[in-house]
């Protein structure tokens, strides 16, 4: 997207130190490895990197402009506007081009399934509009500038996913996306190390509509939490398991009724379906046919450590390891226990529980334990200090665990103890990098 001078200067309200710019259109970088003669120069700053110490390899680069916080002026730059803080720079110029090209705007968060959502969604719209959304770990607030900055200038409907790991964040990010419809997949234990409470994490969430368009629609997952922490006055929509009839679970796929419509998704889990319902509901308030919403819901498949399935060395592998938390784990672990009993399960610690970290992790083994009955004969392998506490609580119920430090010599203990044509399923937090299992099944060296 380019922009005019004097659009520049108004969207951000930025002081004028040097203009000989005027009828010249810019294009945004943040970037001086990338940048070139037709590009305005932001540089962003965070806690171990300070951008605008780059302005001037951007201007010697190519830049004719920049902005500062400084006020510093180069002969050889045209055009330097002062403004205060980088990154409100880049939301005020991102919502300048939300307004020129006027899509509808969805946002979505969740403690968890935020990331399945966005995908089933634009899957979804893709079939009757032009849809852009958030790539891949793009959702904090540099991450929403570049995709609302890179979408086509012809999107009709633009899918922003939110992130947070505090309390204003979301709701920053709501105040320059404007969003038409919002979206809260669930309220977890997600961050609970750093909110505190399941309370806060709700507030957090529903920061998403604070500057919602009140003509539009707030879509959640039905829980009392989020219905008495929700601030907003328009249409409200919740969604709930309860209200879905299952036709068919079976391995590769499910079929549903909701609200006396059919649908159909090529993947197993009931969170997923229960994430498919938020997408309907989407879908619908923007006034697709019941049909339409099924034809995206079919075609759309897990990306990135989320449910992959892939067969590995003869192994098949179920690879759900991309982040945990206990809401997230226990609904993963429901599934596979149903539909693959004969499984083995390598679970991971679990990140950012703070000071209840052990009972969380224990929680999860004594919901395993419950899980299980005469038709299961499932293994697991626990990695990690927190994750023992998984394994110290299925132990003492007699039930085959084993526990590792390493992903090395639980990859190890796989491939010397784990019979080959068994099912893997993998789930613990990103940190845990449980991909060094999979490239050490594949032969590769951690």
């Amino acid at each position: 997207m380019e922009f005019t001078t004097e659009e520049l200067i108004f969207a951000t309200n930025a002081k004028v130190l040097k203009n000989n710019a005027q009828g010249r259109k810019f294009s945004i970088s943040t970037d001086t490895r990338t940048i070139n003669y037709n590009d305005v120069y932001i540089g962003l700053k965070g806690e171990t990197f300070d951008g605008e110490k780059f302005i001037p390899q951007a201007v010697e680069a190519g830049a004719k402009a920049y902005f500062t916080t400084k006020g510093t002026v180069i002969d050889a730059a045209d055009l330097v506007m002062q403004i205060e803080n980088p990154i409100i720079t880049y939301l005020q110029l991102a919502n300048l081009c939300l307004n020129k090209i006027s899509p509808k705007v969805i946002a979505l968060t969740g403690s968890s399934g935020k990331t399945t959502t966005k995908e089933m969604l634009t899957s979804v719209c893709k079939q009757q509009f032009r849809t852009f959304s958030t790539p891949l770990n793009h959702n904090n607030e540099v991450g929403t500038c570049q995709t609302i900055l890179s979408m086509p200038k012809d999107t009709q409907v633009l899918i922003l996913e939110m992130g947070m790991r505090g309390l204003g964040e979301i709701e920053l990010l709501s105040k320059y996306s404007t969003p038409d419809i919002t979206i809260i997949t669930n309220v977890g234990t997600s961050h609970i190390g750093r909110l505190g409470s399941r309370e806060n994490i709700a507030k957090a969430k529903c920061e998403i509509c604070k500057y919602q368009k009140q003509n539009g629609c707030f879509i959640a997952n039905d829980s009392d939490l989020i219905r008495k922490t929700v601030e907003f006055n328009g249409e409200k929509i919740y969604f709930s398991i309860k209200d879905v009839e299952f036709s068919e679970k079976i391995i590769g796929k499910t079929k549903f009724s909701y609200k006396n419509e059919n649908y159909e998704l090529n993947i197993e889990g009931d969170y997923n379906v229960e994430n498919s319902l938020a997408v309907i509901e989407a879908g619908l308030k923007l006034g697709m046919e019941p049909e339409k919403i099924n034809d995206g819901l079919k075609v759309y498949a897990p990306i990135e450590k989320r449910w992959q399935i892939e067969e590995i060395n003869g192994y098949k592998v179920i690879n759900d390891a991309y982040n945990a938390n206990p809401d997230s784990m226990r609904a993963a672990l429901s599934t596979v226990l149903e539909l693959y009993p004969d499984s083995v399960l390598i679970l991971g610690n679990m990140g950012e529980l703070g000071q209840d970290e052990i009972y969380y992790h224990k929680q999860i083994g004594e919901f395993i334990s419950d899980k299980l009955n005469e038709n299961n004969h499932v293994k697991i392998i626990t990695v990690g200090n927190l994750a023992e506490e998984i394994a110290a609580v299925l132990k003492e119920k007699g039930i085959f665990t084993v526990s590792f430090e390493s992903n090395k010599q639980a990859a190890n203990y796989i491939k010397n103890s784990i019979e080959k044509g068994s099912t893997l399923f993998l789930k613990a937090s990103r940190s845990m990098k449980f991909e060094e299992i999979l490239d050490e099944l594949k032969g590769e060296n951690l």
